[in-house]
């Protein structure tokens, strides 16, 4: 018997539904790769053929006031390995080849260091590879070897003004100083390589290559004098050394515009090895000079005095009568010694550097007139130098929840009140420069692709006529023949005040250690410096007269050297060196 299969109709319908569903499915889903994600599917072809490089921007040069290159940028290599894409020994043997050879490094050492690795991070082989060796290994478009760019900075004066150039992370951009503060001017705009490379990822020799040349960062000139910047350094050191001290600060600036011509601070650190692990460490990286805030003691009568002088109230010549401690509102005010004087002049009150004749000095201008002069000084107040991190400063005022009546009597004498190294030489600035308050500055100019930015001298404010300065400078020279002997410079006339401060505790003041300093200026004819020199809890001496003044007298004397200016009295410079 003979049997006929039959195919039902509606299964031969479905099962063609089946096919035609499959056949519509893969045109959709051809279409959908070759229409709707088209143009993903060529950016993912290009990304395979075609690669990219970012070429950093040569860093600008930090120089002095003349041009003496203090930082100078320089770029390197980190060349790496990646064990992942050195699969096989050929490969492997190639890269340490090509490494070795083009490093100077024996294959055994880069063999090592692959040992090690995990297999799958790239492993640095070498850091501060010279830009041409780095390039030429790069070029060779070696499987398996890459290289990064890295900038680095060449000191050619050392570690010179170190805290105020500041350092550069591992990412080429300013960290501290002056390279943060002006990371932008002189870090340039980076430029870029785009080249083709083959199905192994290494650059196709003769291929196609475009390059978008980067921008070099700009130059910036200090007002910084390197000669000046290294004496000064050298004698803080040597004081905080003899002294045993914790640390100071110093700086010089010119009266008549308000550029800084030096300014350190000690302790400080390495250039060539800043250590970012440790915080101890890094307290070496602030600038002391702008962000430490202290009582300034009785240098800061000389600002008391100018501005009764500038009301009128009194004259160099104007006396008082000094009988003993001063009672004021409970509390007894006494002179630094104990010593008092009787009746005597307002020039005597500065060389005795006496706290009951300040006291005398602000009552007679009251609280009002006294801090306007304050505020007119600029104390309490930014200086705005152009550097980060500077500190305002303290000064309690009346109308404040924490002013009370004896701050005036207090403050009379730099007590009760504190400032920056900075605010403080820039008050007295002006007072010794005619009576114009500037404004400080540190960079003198920008060059950037042969464009340049200069930065002019800012008049802030008149603070004090120019016969209060007259006056002011006189009485500043007396201090210095009468009472700080050490201050002085054989053959030459300077004007100076010290002043010795005791440092706030909770409750009260440490009672034995002190913050010793001096300001001063040179030479009394035409001033060209004020200098400031501040020591930190000096140990063999407390005072300003003894720890401070030589370090004064030993950089006036290389300022005036060296900026060649004739002495007033040779006769007294031919006794010294007879010696």
């Amino acid at each position: 018997m003979n049997y006929v299969s039959v195919v039902s109709p509606w299964r031969l319908v479905t099962l063609l539904f089946f096919f035609a569903a499959c056949a519509l499915a893969l045109v959709l889903r051809l279409a959908f790769l070759q229409v709707i994600q088209h143009g993903d599917f060529v950016q993912r072809a290009e990304a395979s053929h075609w690669d990219q490089l970012t070429l950093q921007a040569p860093r600008g040069t930090i120089k002095d006031r003349d041009g003496n290159a203090l930082a100078i940028g320089i770029t390197t290599w980190e060349i790496s390995l990646n064990p992942s894409q050195l699969k096989t020994d050929k490969d492997r043997d190639q890269a340490v080849s090509a490494v070795g050879e083009a490093l100077k490094m024996s294959a055994a050492s880069i063999r090592q260091k692959l040992d090690k690795s995990d297999g799958k991070r790239p492993v640095l082989v070498a850091e501060k590879v010279t830009y041409d060796a780095g390039r030429a290994l790069l070029e060779k478009g070696v499987w398996g070897v890459s290289a990064q760019e890295r900038t680095e900075r060449s000191y050619p004066e050392g570690n010179l003004a170190g805290v105020l150039l500041g350092f550069l992370g591992r990412d080429g951009l300013g960290v501290t100083g002056i390279e943060m503060d002006y990371d932008r001017e002189l870090a340039g705009v980076p430029g870029t390589l785009v080249f083709e490379r083959d199905v192994v990822g290494a650059p196709i020799p003769l291929g196609y290559r475009s390059v978008t040349q980067p921008k070099d960062g700009g130059d910036l000139y200090l007002t910084i004098d390197r000669q000046i910047q290294r004496v000064v350094e050298r004698e803080l050191q040597d004081a905080v050394t003899r002294q045993k001290a914790e640390g100071g600060s110093a700086i010089i600036m010119d009266p008549k515009t308000g550029a800084i011509l030096a300014m350190a601070s000690r302790p400080t650190f390495d250039l060539l090895a800043p250590n970012l692990s440790d915080p101890k460490s890094t307290e070496l990286f602030r600038n002391r000079a702008i962000t430490d805030l202290y009582e300034p003691g009785s240098t800061f009568k000389v600002m008391t005095m100018s501005s009764a002088i500038n009301e009128g109230l009194v004259t160099p010549e104007t006396t008082y009568v000094d009988g003993g401690p001063v009672i004021k509102y409970g509390a007894a005010i006494n002179t630094w010694d104990g010593m008092h004087f009787g009746r005597e002049s307002m020039t005597d009150l500065l060389v005795h550097s006496n706290n009951v004749g300040a006291v005398w000095v602000s009552d007679q201008l009251g609280k009002d007139r006294f801090y306007q002069y304050l505020d007119k000084f600029g104390l309490g107040q930014l200086t705005n130098v152009g550097l980060s991190g500077e500190a305002q400063g303290q000064v309690s005022k009346p109308g404040a929840e924490n002013w009370w009546p004896i701050n005036l009597s207090t403050n009379a004498f730099g007590q009760g009140l504190n400032a920056t190294p900075l605010q403080m030489i820039t008050a007295v600035t002006a007072v010794v420069n005619g009576g114009t308050l500037m404004r400080p500055y540190i960079i003198d100019r920008i060059e950037t692709a042969g464009v340049t930015r200069t930065f002019q001298p800012v008049e802030v404010r008149r603070v004090i006529s120019e016969n209060t300065s007259k006056q002011l400078r006189d009485m500043m020279k007396t201090v210095s023949v009468q009472a700080t002997p050490l201050s002085q410079v054989p053959g030459y006339n300077v004007g100076v005040k010290t002043g010795t401060a005791t440092i706030p505790s909770a409750g009260g003041y440490e009672p034995d250690a002190t913050i010793a300093s001096i300001v001063g200026f040179l030479p009394y004819e035409q001033p060209r410096a004020v200098i400031l020199v501040k020591i930190d809890r000096p140990k063999n001496s407390p005072w300003g007269s003894q720890v401070a003044a030589p370090v004064f007298s030993n950089i006036a004397r290389e300022l005036l050297i060296y900026w060649r200016i004739p002495p007033t009295e040779p006769g007294k410079i031919a006794r010294v060196e007879s010696r």
